[in-house]
């Protein structure tokens, strides 16, 4: 997302001295992806960021399939995942492949004993129950139902929950998320047509700054595995910053939906993108307008892309027996479309008040055992009349 942002205080130049109070130094860190070609931020420590005490043992957190070669419909009820105290044990991967993982978590407990890194993928948080505070060195972001939150590889972060309430779709991508490319102009600013633009962003504020010194536990996620390493002083002690690379919210009651005359299909709703799948948001919007539309989504053929719907709220038109929290997966190689009786039904049918996510990925996905677990087993066969 190139919008230059700052925080805190900096120097007039970069690359030059910048004293503290006593006549010390800070410290520069450049903050940054693709090596030095991509969006990057410049901090400024009171502390050097690179004293570490100790490194223990790492774990092996990688997903593991359970089903690898799926043509298979699925219905995956999400909210049978079971609540845990620890926000990172929480997390439980449903659908992989080698550059995505989809997971859901429902922590109970705000992360205060350790800080966690992601040092393999961006991280996007849909915040679908709960509400609370990103922390991270680069500043706070407030979230709360409806939120994506997009956290950039490599940023050291807490959160920090208002209540033991809290569901979330948590999707690993291993190549840099961005807005779409056809949202922006060759400066990067949003364009007039464009569902949402920078007004709508939810841009870190606040910059607590920790002179602190002492052991400070950091979890990082590295190559599958996780890491705990221990710093010699606390990892938030910025005290300025400036650059393009930090993270961000956006709400999904913030997107515009793109509407016409007839049926529209999926990519008017896409919210984000990678090189190797993209997300969508579905919001109430006024239903298509030409006097003899359908507008119930016309069967189409899953032939390049897994599909991955996560129902969020209201009626989800298309679909029976949908609930909050569950994701239904179709796969590529089969076609799919509304359920019988939902085609018909729509005709004359003024407005939706559906609320949902979707990932589409370019690679076919893999379940995981969290998967089969909550899998609703017959769902492949609910188009049949």
């Amino acid at each position: 997302m190139p919008l230059y942002h700052t925080l805190g205080d900096i120097p007039h130049k970069r690359h030059t001295v910048f004293k503290k109070a006593d006549g010390s130094l800070h410290y520069e860190q450049l903050f940054g992806t693709i090596g030095f070609e991509g969006m990057s931020s410049l901090l400024y420590h009171l502390n050097q960021p690179t004293m570490v005490k100790a490194v223990g043992v790492p774990k092996d957190i990688s997903p593991k399939a359970a089903v690898t070669y799926n043509i298979t419909s699925r219905l995956l009820k999400g909210f049978q995942v079971e609540p845990e105290d620890d926000f990172l044990e929480s997390r439980k991967v449903v659908l992989f492949n080698s550059d995505v993982n989809v997971g859901l978590a429902a922590p109970r407990k705000s992360m205060t004993d350790y800080f966690y890194k992601n040092a393999d993928a961006d991280e996007l948080l849909f915040i679908h129950k709960g509400k609370g505070t990103l922390k991270t060195f680069l500043g706070e972001i407030a979230f709360e139902y409806g939120d994506y939150i997009l956290i950039p590889r490599g940023m050291i972060y807490q959160i920090q929950f208002d209540s033991e309430d809290n569901r979330l779709l948590v999707t690993e991508s291993y190549s840099p998320i961005y807005t779409p490319k056809r949202y922006r102009n060759w400066f990067g600013q949003h364009l007039e047509h464009s569902p949402f633009c920078e007004r709508d962003f939810k841009l870190p504020q606040n910059l607590p700054t920790h002179d602190e010194k002492g052991k400070f536990v950091i979890k990082v996620q590295k190559q599958g595995q996780l890491h705990e390493l221990v710093y010699a002083s606390h990892p938030f002690d910025v005290v300025g910053w400036d650059g393009y690379n930090y993270p961000y919210g956006f709400s999904i009651h913030d997107f515009e939906p793109i509407t016409g005359r007839v049926h529209q299909p999926p990519p008017v709703h896409q919210t984000f993108e990678t090189n190797a799948f993209v997300v969508c948001s579905f919001v109430p919007r006024m239903y298509d307008y030409h006097p003899q539309a359908i507008p119930a989504p016309y069967n189409h053929s899953n032939i390049d892309s897994d599909e991955v719907l996560y129902y969020v709220d209201g009626d989800f038109m298309s679909r029976k027996n949908i609930d909050k929290g569950y994701i239904s997966l179709h796969p590529a190689g089969i076609p799919h479309g509304p359920h019988p009786g939902t085609y018909e039904a729509s005709i004359g049918k003024a407005k939706t008040e559906e609320l949902a996510v979707m990932i589409d990925t370019f690679k076919p996905l893999k379940l995981t055992q969290a998967a089969l677990d909550i899998d609703d087993k017959t769902y492949y066969r609910s188009w049949l009349e």
